[in-house]
């Protein structure tokens, strides 16, 4: 039996952009962990099939909420919906993310403005309203999913370690406003994972070796290894870690 430090049996968590790749791996993670788990993206369908396969193994504690997580006015009405489907919210993983890669002096105006949006905006507008119900009630868990590049770059992607740089910043910030009520906010930084995001990389011989390489563990990371750090930050046992980034990189970032 494992430490009830660690316990999150019953509680009721919102995954943004948990219909594939490392939502879908938290959100199965918390299932397992006996949480009621709410999952969000704006592809109805494919939020649905996730949805029903799941429910497969985890019958009704799974539910699936469609909403635009850059949307003001949604996602007030969203969280809203979900409480009164669900319960109130204990724990909020704002994992909603995007990538788009190109030269600093190629990188278009959309794209740059669309990377603020979901991968920074998202996770303001989300939290603030997800918040403004867990102060209240004087407790809660978030948790950002941050980045590799939360701390470093490399060519080609300076607006997405931009956002992701904020995010981290945001987390910090989150923890000092809210960390008096009783709330934790704290961040994963995921190193090089293999999902549907990076496939272009990992078919990229060079890149790949370069990654395994680079890191300490000598492999791309896999979205299991994960919802270790996730049911960590989830649970009673982080109940004095506040405002942190626990990096999930298999060492990359402490290795020049």
């Amino acid at each position: 039996m494992s430490h009830p430090v660690f316990d999150v049996t019953g509680k009721v968590a919102l995954v943004t952009g948990s219909s594939r790749g490392i939502g879908r791996a938290l959100a199965g993670g918390l299932l397992e962990a006996g949480c009621t788990v709410v999952l969000n993206g704006r592809d109805t369908v494919t939020l649905e099939e996730t949805r029903k396969e799941l429910a497969g193994t985890f019958g009704e504690a799974v539910l699936a909420e469609a909403f635009d997580v850059t949307d003001s006015a949604g996602v007030a009405d969203a969280v809203g919906r979900i409480e009164d489907r669900a319960g109130p919210i204990d724990i909020l993983v704002n994992n909603t993310g995007a990538q788009r890669r190109a030269p600093f002096l190629e990188f278009t105006d959309e794209d740059w403005h669309g990377l603020l949006d979901t991968n920074l905006t998202s996770a303001f507008l989300v939290g603030r309203e997800v918040a403004r119900r867990m102060v209240p009630r004087g407790h809660g868990k978030i948790v950002n999913i941050c980045s590799l590049q939360s701390e470093a770059v490399r060519p080609g992607i300076a607006p997405y370690s931009a956002t992701k740089g904020g995010l981290k910043m945001l987390t910090k910030g989150m923890c000092a406003d809210l960390g008096p009520h009783g709330i934790q906010v704290n961040g994963i930084g995921p190193g090089y994972f293999d999902t549907e995001l990076t496939s272009a990389l990992v078919a990229d011989e060079e890149f790949s070796a370069w990654v395994r390489r680079r890191t300490p563990a000598g492999r791309w990371g896999k979205v299991e290894d994960l919802v270790g750090a996730l049911l960590f930050l989830s649970s009673p046992a982080s109940d004095f870690v506040n405002g942190q980034l626990l990096y999930v990189d298999g060492g990359m970032l402490s290795v020049l």
